[in-house]
């Protein structure tokens, strides 16, 4: 009688990492923005949202101190198996994302104000900013290298990131600073303003109302969006099969100060109830 042999296949398959969730942060609520684009463009994906709201906000932080922070951060997500992390905040983009993608090897994506589409289609160009973010190099480096023959004038904005995480979008203090910073700009005779803050998005209504219609009005959370489909389907890592039937775990958040108020602002900004964990 003969055997046959039964030969087995013994090389290694690669892991399929598809499944697992994307790692989002921020300082606080402003990168809520983000994932708002990422759950419209990318809906079989599973979110974890991680607000840093005890060290809020990161523009009157050290370079050192907000390293520490994402790198933690960063930490924290890929131990929940994290396949890819957004850093949804410009002020730990331009200090952090570079020494970030040193110490990890998962694809990190930041955000960046949309300086270079904005010098496609304007010569005068405003960059409303954080005090943090108008100061660094790497921004102004960035600024510098897409400007060309633009006149592009960056404007501070401090105060508008704290009021929001402190639910004051809406106050008399907001409007009054927001005014403020808006005549500084229309000074200038821009006519288009690029929102160089994730927290920036959830006033552009107001700053619509405050200053001319003709005056266009520029956010990144597409852009950022599309740069992790990218790497997404670069590294073989996109989902394509929605397997969440529950949301709560489909999308989850994290917060450094988990309370009541927190919970009742992010859901207010994401018009959808949003259950909070303690990180």
């Amino acid at each position: 009688m003969t055997v046959t042999k039964k030969t087995l296949n013994t090389q290694i398959q690669p892991e399929d990492h598809s499944n697992q969730p994307i790692g989002i942060f921020d300082s606080g609520l402003g990168g809520l923005s983000i994932l708002k684009c990422i759950k419209e463009q990318l809906p079989n994906e599973q979110l974890i949202y991680i607000a840093d709201s005890l060290y809020a906000p990161y523009g009157d932080k050290s370079d050192d101190e907000i390293i520490e922070r994402v790198n933690v951060i960063a930490d924290a997500l890929i131990k929940k198996g994290c396949k890819a992390i957004v850093i949804a905040c410009n002020t730990a983009t331009v200090i952090a994302i570079d020494q970030l993608r040193l110490r990890v090897s998962i694809p990190i994506i930041g955000v960046e104000p949309a300086i270079k589409p904005a010098v496609a289609l304007s010569k005068n160009i405003a960059i409303l900013t954080t005090q943090a973010t108008a100061k660094n190099k790497r921004f102004l480096a960035l600024v510098d290298k897409h400007k060309s023959d633009s006149n592009v004038h960056i404007q501070p904005c401090p105060g508008l990131v704290e009021l929001i995480e402190n639910n004051q979008l809406h106050s008399i203090k907001f409007e009054h600073l927001l005014k403020g910073y808006l005549l500084e700009v229309l000074k200038e005779n821009i006519d288009t303003i690029v929102l160089g803050c994730t927290h920036y998005p959830f006033f552009s209504d107001k700053i619509k109302h405050l200053v001319d219609n003709q005056i266009t009005i520029m956010e990144t959370a597409l852009p950022v969006t599309e740069q992790l489909k990218r790497q997404l389907i670069q590294h073989q890592l996109i989902a394509n099969t929605h397997c969440f039937s529950n949301k709560q775990l489909q999308y989850q958040f994290f917060s450094s100060q988990a309370n009541s108020e927190l919970i009742s602002i992010m859901s207010t900004l994401l018009n959808t109830p949003v259950k909070l964990s303690p990180f």
